[in-house]
């Protein structure tokens, strides 16, 4: 199995880490794993000392994008080969871990996502959700013209050259469809598999009516605005090629 990091982003998750270490090390246990606490104000750090735990103990809030980018850079700084994000909270199962990571050392692709919407199995979401992603995953399809089911999965595996992209540049907030937008933009073969996803076990969404219009219209906006800026950079280095080679 290539060198694999799982990277565990968690914020106030003291109810779900110790389940979701021990799914990793039962599951999966030929990987490493990483919990990147983002200065959780519950009892996170204590359990993770207890458990004897692999952490990063981040001294501000970086919210999600900014503690799974330092999970990137930790990645790419010890070589690891294949990262995989899997959430805190428990809805994301690692026995699919080992089946990610021999898609990307067959080379069947770059990046791959753990999609809900394959098989329809386990955990669906809100209908209200569901029909967000949906408008979503028109979106990407429109501006960059590749059929994504589950855009707004946190459950996604990447090989060495997205692990260097996403260390140098992820997105702040919300950050699934923009790194999906990059990703398809940089050229890698991305696959989706399906796999299960558990409900929430503790706690609830911090999404609720008013954050999800702001959702969508942050999203899209950041989709076209990302679209639009990694086709300057392209259009860029070509004529930056062309006047070399004149």
């Amino acid at each position: 199995m290539l060198k694999t990091l799982v990277i565990v982003p968690a914020y106030n998750e003291e109810s779900t880490l110790e389940d979701v270490i021990t799914d990793i090390k039962t599951n999966a246990p030929g990987v490493d794993y990483l919990v990147i606490n983002d200065c959780s104000t519950d009892e996170s750090v204590q359990l993770l000392k207890r458990l004897g735990a692999e952490y990063i103990d981040c001294p501000v809030n970086l919210g999600i994008g900014g503690a799974v980018q330092a999970g990137y850079k930790y990645a790419l700084k010890n070589g690891y080969e294949v990262a995989i994000q899997l959430d805190g909270d428990g809805q994301h199962a690692a026995e699919f871990i080992p089946e990610m990571v021999k898609i990307i050392e067959d080379g069947q692709a770059n990046v791959v996502i753990g999609s809900r919407y394959i098989a329809r199995e386990g955990f669906q979401s809100s209908l209200t959700r569901r029909i967000g992603i949906r408008v979503l995953s028109g979106l990407i399809f429109l501006m960059c013209g590749k059929h994504i089911k589950d855009v707004t999965s946190g459950f996604r595996a990447v090989d060495t050259c997205m692990i260097k992209i996403f260390a140098d540049n992820y997105p702040d907030d919300y950050p699934e469809p923009e790194v999906l937008v990059t990703s398809v933009l940089s050229g890698v073969t991305i696959k989706e598999m399906p796999v299960l996803m558990r409900d929430r076990v503790a706690g609830k969404s911090s999404i609720n009516l008013k954050k999800s219009i702001y959702y969508m219209i942050k999203v899209s906006l950041a989709i076209l605005v990302c679209r639009i800026s990694l086709g300057v950079r392209r259009n860029k280095g070509n004529k930056e090629g062309d006047s070399k080679d004149a």
